[in-house]
């Protein structure tokens, strides 16, 4: 009899099915098909936390099918993720699909190859309870948090609201750092720098003051101008004497290879993406792609990880790549071994990395969109580059003395790449001055000597990158729960991304004060991580789920009654000392899913509202007059403002004509290309395909749209 391979992603199905032969087939889950009930708790906190699952409604066809598939074979293979959450699925669908535990094992697996897809199918095990058992206490303890307090969220603030163990957490951060800012006072400080050059043909460069009488300054200790003024007369026809000049040589070690943490972190920074954005593309390359007369292949490992291991066999493999490629002056004296510093990393699993570095970026470039494209070559170069050699720098530091001060001046220079070969290092890429050759005992000429007013800077606020590295560092939530999290925050309007910068809403810094003045035993820094730990003991057997949830319930549900008593709370919009033009009432600011917007007190008897610029301005609503016709019926097409004050073109005549245009940088129309057609004729329907071109490139519409709306996209392969 043939074997049954259930995995959780139909794309990851077609990509093993391949790999297994037809002696196996492989079916999708499609993630969970089984949970906590949608419309009630689900779960008996006097029956020591029983929880009651339920089909998922979703799923009712999938299950029939995997229920007909385990009928018609042998053995059955439980192949979802290798993390816990993947372990919980395997358990559901064991109990679900009523599996006999003697034909029934379970396999896991870094990366979808043949030799890794194999391996794991001759290596079977059994399902690890105790992994299960971590998951279901914190989808328990999560429902508890919901459910109980998201109701008192909706009695004492507004309804619809939801709070969470780790997204309150997130909020919190972001509303904190907001107060900080706020709070925050500017500390005066002045800098001095002086232009030197030793003779009028030589080069000349720039020393800051860095002393007096031998004692170092600080970043404050020059207070105002009076005090920078006293220096200058000080300096007054003083000699320029270099004193030491030191050379040294400075080595630069490679980062190690991408977590999920910080693959999400370095490709915000690098390439722009949301954390949501990364995990979707990072999804694709480990599924598999289609990369032609090999079929379809998993180009990266599971991306989900907080281990920095690597498999021996990939790193020879990257190790004779650099040598081959680079040369022996690229190698390091022995193979590089990281260690993470993440609390509670899986150490059982893999840091991201190709699933083999000889498939290098170029080499895929033609089977990938241009984001799969652009992730797949950061994984590639970040791995590559951490098993690579150290950079060195020749650095130079020349120290001047002038009366009773000191200057100093230091510059480096790239002696060799090593690592950064293959893998850029921003922070390096700052241009540093050229020092000339000086010796200690020099004369030097002053060119100018320059004061400079500064003031200390509030803390920065939160990017995605520094949101998910806090978090990270203080051990709260897991590699698969940064990108969801930040995801619902934004959803639920805690919070806004402006600027690629989160600012808490007023309904955020409402919700976080309500939580913290009542929860703040739960919602906060050390209890999300020690439960996070919690957690990790369970996966290892080491205490009971239930213990975990018990210790937690009994505080959590005295503040629950705590905070019945508490006083209402209300969202107060930002006041603006605009009038509505229309009712006379005072206007605010409020926050929309799209971001900020003014908006009438007088709603909802008064629906005036205007978008706003960047700074709060008022954006005016009134459509302006153009000369451009409109293509399809000849009216005028008007300018006018849409969300987050961007412009666009509009016929006079909507919504008879709905006809519109985008505008550009520079205001000028975007005309869309017709769509092409084609020979292909609509499996759906028959009408004919038409190709036209979308952000992620070209795609197949069936033409008889919006009656039939069949889509496909288009490969590389395939243009």
């Amino acid at each position: 009899m043939k074997n049954l391979v259930i995995v959780e992603s139909p794309a990851k199905s077609k990509t093993i099915s391949k790999i297994l032969g037809s002696n196996f087939i492989v079916k999708s889950s499609f993630g969970h098909i089984r949970d906590l009930p949608e419309k009630k708790i689900g779960v008996d906190v006097e029956n020591n936390f029983e929880p009651t699952y339920e089909a998922m409604t979703k799923s009712k066809k999938v299950i029939a099918d995997l229920k007909k598939a385990v009928a018609e074979v042998g053995h059955v293979y439980l192949a979802t993720d290798l993390d816990r959450e993947g372990e919980a699925i395997a358990w559901h669908l064991q109990q679900l699909l009523k599996l006999n535990d003697t034909n029934t094992d379970r396999i896991t697996f870094h990366e979808i190859t043949e030799t890794a897809i194999k391996d794991a199918v001759a290596h079977p095990r059994k399902i690890d309870m105790a992994l299960v058992d971590s998951q279901q206490a914190r989808r328990i303890l999560d429902r508890l948090v919901g459910y109980k307090l998201s109701p008192v969220l909706w009695k004492k603030i507004k309804r619809g609201l939801s709070a969470g163990r780790v997204q309150s957490v997130a909020v919190m951060m972001i509303c904190d750092r907001e107060e900080e800012i706020a709070a925050f006072v500017p500390v005066e400080y002045w800098s001095v720098t002086a232009e030197l050059q030793k003779d009028k043909n030589d080069l000349s460069f720039k020393a800051m003051l860095v002393s007096k009488d031998g004692k170092k300054y600080e970043k404050l200790d020059i207070k105002n101008k009076q005090q920078t003024d006293d220096i200058l007369k000080e300096l007054e026809n003083a000699q320029y004497k270099v004193s030491s000049v030191e050379k040294k040589e400075r080595k630069r070690s490679p980062y190690p290879p991408y977590t999920t943490s910080t693959m999400q972190q370095d490709i915000s920074r690098r390439l722009g993406f949301s954390s949501s954005k990364t995990m979707m593309v990072a999804q694709k390359l480990y599924e598999g792609i289609n990369i032609g007369g090999q079929g379809v292949v998993g180009l990266i490992t599971y991306m989900r990880t907080d281990s920095l291991n690597v498999a021996a066999v990939a790193q020879k493999e990257a190790l004779n790549f650099i040598d081959t490629n680079f040369g022996k002056n690229f190698l390091p004296q022995k193979p590089r071994f990281y260690k993470t510093k993440s609390k509670g990393a899986q150490e059982a699993h893999e840091a991201i990395r190709p699933t083999s570095v000889k498939r290098t970026p170029e080499m895929m470039k033609q089977y990938l969109t241009a984001d799969e494209y652009k992730l797949y070559t950061a994984v590639w170069n970040r791995f590559v580059a951490s098993q690579m050699t150290d950079a060195v720098y020749d650095t130079v530091t020349i120290d001047i003395a002038a009366n009773a001060y000191g200057f100093r001046a230091s510059g480096s220079t790239l002696k060799f790449e090593g690592f950064m070969k293959v893998y850029s290092v921003t922070e390096e890429n700052s241009k540093e001055p050229k020092l000339p050759l000086l010796a200690s005992g020099d004369i030097l000429n002053l060119l100018s000597i320059t004061p400079e007013q500064h003031f200390t800077e509030p803390p920065a606020r939160y990017n995605e990158a520094s949101l998910i590295k806090t978090l990270e560092e203080y051990g709260i939530g897991r590699p698969s729960t940064y990108a969801p999290t930040i995801k619902t925050i934004q959803d639920r309007l805690y919070v806004r991304l402006d600027n690629k910068k989160f600012y808490p809403t007023e309904l955020g810094m409402t919700v976080n004060k309500f939580l913290k003045a009542n929860f703040k035993d739960v919602i906060n820094y050390k209890f999300t991580a020690d439960i996070e730990e919690q957690f990790d003991d369970i996966a290892e057997n080491k205490i009971k789920w239930q213990d975990v949830i018990k210790k937690f319930y009994e505080p959590f549900s005295g503040n629950i009654s705590q905070a019945e008593g508490a006083d209402r709370m209300k969202v107060q919009p930002k006041a603006t000392g605009e009038i509505c033009p229309k009712c006379g009432k005072p206007m605010v600011i409020r926050d929309s899913r799209r971001g900020p917007f003014l908006a009438c007190t007088g709603y909802p008897e008064c629906k005036t509202a205007f978008s706003i610029d960047k700074d709060g301005n008022k954006i005016s609503n009134e459509p302006e007059k153009t000369e451009e016709k409109c293509p399809k019926c000849g009216g005028v097409l008007l300018k006018k403002i849409g969300f987050k004050g961007k412009a666009y073109l509009a016929c006079e005549h909507y919504p008879e004509c709905k006809t519109t245009f985008a505008l550009d940088k520079n205001g000028n129309k975007v005309i869309k290309p017709e769509p092409e057609k084609t020979d292909i004729k609509c499996e759906k329907c028959g009408s004919i395909m038409l190709k036209r071109m979308g952000k992620r490139g070209p795609f197949l519409t069936c033409s008889a749209f919006p009656k039939c709306r069949n889509l496909q996209w288009i490969n590389k392969t395939e243009k």
